[in-house]
């Protein structure tokens, strides 16, 4: 399914971003395009001036009439030294006809065989058009026809620099867009495997959580069922003597109780339903205050406790679910701290964090695990965890607060000697 939603996403980006470039390469195309054509319009007409232009002016002059010289340096097409010379670097020439389109005079800035004259002739009459593009002798020539003496001036441009421009940009714009899309494709293909990991990530966490919901319900409720078949094959005994296989069922109601509250809790923190009363409250003060309240507990399992807390640290926030964070932390410590071992709970500010740790002695936590007890459900050891009445859902609760607090919470552990817990607000 994610293999192909990633490349329904590939296809869609390289489409998208396709038709994007074609867009942005045909629109450079045209303009350079209409560029060329106006430069060479442009050309021509400055080409044509330079033969029509010595006989606009004064003095009675007309046009040279049929006959007249053949060569740039006499006859018809002798210009004299003006503005509108024809640039040095054109390969052009021209032609006069008669009304008849017979050739009769030509003139050229280089040495141009007859036959050229004679097939470029041709083909421009063949056109019959004002101006026009045609291919001769693996050139290309552009030219333009104007009256001229009752028949036609033709001027002739070589135009094959201009069009290998035109055939370079595009192979330019192919090989351009080949070698993009390649990359794109490989660029699109790492970003579409990033953006859908979370996805992925979701989805499995999603049916993970469903598989630990599913075995975390299914012992207590058998053990429901189980007495409640005790109960219904001595329907005559009275609940005094029922009293023991009342007591399990309470017991596993109230286990089932607390793991839907606290899924329907670590869900409203998640989900951001829970609209959270932001206050500044005293940190400090609130740890102590939990302190002793636990004494007792720690006392009674033979444990010991050194804290170790600098007064008035504030934070803004919910003091009631930091309260319930340090509970979690102190709860787990409790638990899983050896026989006549130790505990502590260390609250400072460094910089600008304020950071609570706390710590046991005991078997510690496997590297492999500390990457995933902050996940719902997971335990390292499941059938000691059940035996003391957790169900794994601890210590998600108190990252989704931390987070909700704009903070972090992470584990440090040496296998066979201790274990801390450290929140950095």
């Amino acid at each position: 399914m994610f293999k192909q939603l990633r490349n329904h996403f590939l296809i869609l980006n390289l489409a998208t971003i396709s038709i994007l470039m074609l867009v942005a390469f045909a629109s450079i195309y045209t303009i350079t395009y209409r560029n060329v054509q106006t430069d060479v319009r442009m050309d021509l007409m400055r080409i044509s001036d330079s033969y029509l232009k010595p006989f606009d002016g004064g003095g009675g002059s007309q046009p040279p009439r049929s006959g007249q010289g053949t060569t740039a340096n006499g006859g018809g097409f002798t210009g004299g030294q003006n503005q509108n010379t024809p640039p040095e670097r054109a390969v052009a020439f021209m032609i006069e006809t008669d009304s008849a389109g017979k050739q009769t005079n030509t003139k050229s800035q280089v040495e141009i065989e007859s036959t050229v004259y004679t097939n470029a002739l041709q083909e421009a009459t063949a056109m019959n058009t004002d101006q026009g593009q045609f291919s001769l002798d693996g050139s290309e020539w552009a030219f333009v026809r104007q009256p001229l003496n009752g028949g036609y001036l033709y001027t002739f441009l070589d135009i094959t620099a201009q069009q290998g421009i035109l055939t370079n940009l595009i192979y330019t714009f192919t090989a351009v867009g080949i070698v993009m899309l390649v990359l794109l494709f490989f660029t699109s293909r790492y970003f579409a495997n990033r953006s859908i990991r979370p996805v992925q990530d979701a989805f499995d966490k999603q049916k993970q959580f469903i598989a630990d919901a599913s075995h975390e319900l299914k012992t207590p409720l058998a053990v429901i069922n189980t007495n409640a078949d005790v109960l219904l094959a001595n329907p005559d005994d009275t609940i005094r003597n029922q009293s023991k296989w009342l007591h399990y069922i309470k017991g596993e109601t109230e286990r089932m109780s607390r793991l839907t509250g606290d899924l329907l809790y670590l869900t409203e923190m998640e989900d951001a339903r829970t609209t959270m009363m932001h206050s500044t409250f005293d940190l400090s003060e609130t740890a102590e205050n939990l302190i002793l309240t636990m004494e007792a507990v720690i006392f009674e399992k033979e444990l010991s406790l050194d804290y170790d807390i600098t007064p008035g640290l504030t934070i803004e926030g919910s003091s009631q679910q930091m309260q319930q964070v340090i509970m979690i932390l102190l709860d787990n410590a409790i638990k899983y701290c050896k026989p006549r071992g130790s505990i502590r709970l260390t609250l400072h500010r460094y910089n600008q964090q304020t950071i609570l740790s706390v710590s046991n002695t005991g078997e510690g936590i496997a590297p492999q695990h500390l990457d995933r007890i902050f996940d719902r459900f997971y335990r390292t050891d499941a059938s000691r965890t059940r035996s003391q009445g957790g169900h794994g859902l601890g210590l998600a609760i108190a990252k989704s607060i931390v987070e909700q607090h704009g903070g972090r919470i992470e584990a440090k552990s040496t296998a066979g000697e201790s274990t801390t817990f450290s929140v950095y607000l």
